[in-house]
């Protein structure tokens, strides 16, 4: 991890950067281009998932970056339709042959799937993983509350993290409290959602304009400063830096007030 990037410290005692690259969409020789050039710039936190088809990408976007893998927190997920403990098993490993590691940072169940009724079992077999040390960290993706009690009932195991959609003009503040209450992190996946819309605002061009940054750094540092590890995805270089480039400046609490005022409404959209 770069000495210039804050981390976060998970339930399970390690660390992970305070904000990332989502990879979604980042396939082919484009995408391995795109992830060598924002491991460049110092991303460190790279969230992929079997389901997106791109971790060979990701895996030789790491390799042209010339940085040793262990110096990265890499995030797959066990996919839909792969739940149950022979099935997550083969996903690892499939994921795990498509990156070209040894180890993986962090590893999600990416929906809980309650209607197969295996996300307990599938859990299980991420604590299995953990254990062996072939995963570092391991947590889950889109879980609520109820589902979260479930697998650390059955496994006497937190989840480190939980990544769902939070955005500003939708803040998701039940899965938020959810985790929070457990003494889980929440990931905040599509981090930047109606940018466009909120770039508009009044309130966040005045605190962008206050601070001399853009809309989207005030959005991405009102995540952080909420609490939330943003995962925001670009395949633009430039887009990547103003991205990473949010821990230069601190809203001030009225500010973030003002944002959590306007949270859920901002820009008439949302709720």
């Amino acid at each position: 991890m770069t000495d210039s990037t804050p981390t976060l410290t998970l339930g399970d005692g390690t660390t992970i950067p305070a904000i990332g690259l989502g990879t979604y969409g980042l396939v082919g020789t484009h995408g391995a281009d795109s992830i060598a050039g924002a491991i460049g710039l110092g991303y460190r936190l790279i969230d992929t998932a079997y389901s997106y088809e791109n971790e060979d990408a990701v895996g030789e976007g790491i390799r042209r970056s010339g940085i040793d893998p262990a110096e990265l927190v890499v995030t797959s997920k066990v996919p839909n339709g792969h739940h149950g403990r022979d099935r997550t098993l083969a996903a690892f490993d499939k994921s795990m042959q498509r990156l070209g590691l040894d180890k993986l940072g962090l590893l999600l169940i990416h929906w809980p799937e309650p209607h197969d009724g295996l996300y307990v079992e599938t859990w299980q077999t991420l604590v299995e993983l953990q254990q062996q040390g072939r995963v570092r960290s391991i947590g889950v993706s889109n879980f609520d509350g109820e589902q979260l009690d479930r697998v650390i009932d059955a496994s006497g195991v937190t989840p480190a993290l939980n990544q769902v959609p939070v955005d500003l003009a939708r803040p998701n503040r039940v899965a938020r409290e959810a985790d929070a209450a457990r003494g889980i992190l929440t990931e905040s996946y599509s981090p930047l959602k109606f940018s466009d819309e909120l770039a508009r605002h009044p309130l966040v061009t005045r605190i962008a304009g206050a601070h001399g940054v853009t809309t989207n750094q005030v959005i991405l540092r009102w995540h952080i400063q909420s609490g939330n590890l943003p995962i925001p995805r670009s395949r633009s270089l430039e887009h990547q830096r103003e991205n990473f480039d949010v821990f230069g400046f601190e809203l001030s609490a009225d500010e973030l007030g003002d944002l959590d005022e306007i949270s859920g409404t901002a820009g008439g959209i949302g709720g």
